[in-house]
């Protein structure tokens, strides 16, 4: 499995708007081209940043479906000139979870 682990930080005191704007349109839209999404989960030490994760069964599905989100009418008609103001900075890192690495027992 190929996960995306996503860093952004928002705009001071735009977190929430940004927040209502993704999990109201733009997680639906991820879910239904196929994209598993965890979180978002909200920094304690930060008001302005959050975390989530993309989940993709392997890199050449990932490309696909990014490529589908981001050339989508829903981005680029709507969402792109909606977030991209308000979001300061973000950061990605991919990383392969391998089964039986990842036991905390």
């Amino acid at each position: 499995m190929i996960i995306e682990m996503r860093t952004y930080k928002i705009r001071s005191g735009k977190r929430t708007e940004f927040l209502e704007v993704l999990k109201s349109k733009a997680f639906p839209e991820h879910q239904k081209i196929g994209m598993k999404i965890v979180g978002p989960f909200l920094s304690i030490e930060d008001d302005d940043t959050f975390f989530w994760m993309r989940a993709f069964s392997d890199l050449k599905s990932r490309e696909k479906m990014r490529d589908e989100f981001y050339e989508g009418k829903l981005w680029k008609e709507e969402l792109e000139q909606k977030l991209m103001p308000i979001l300061e900075k973000y950061d990605v890192v991919v990383v392969e979870a391998k089964e039986g690495l990842g036991d905390w027992r």
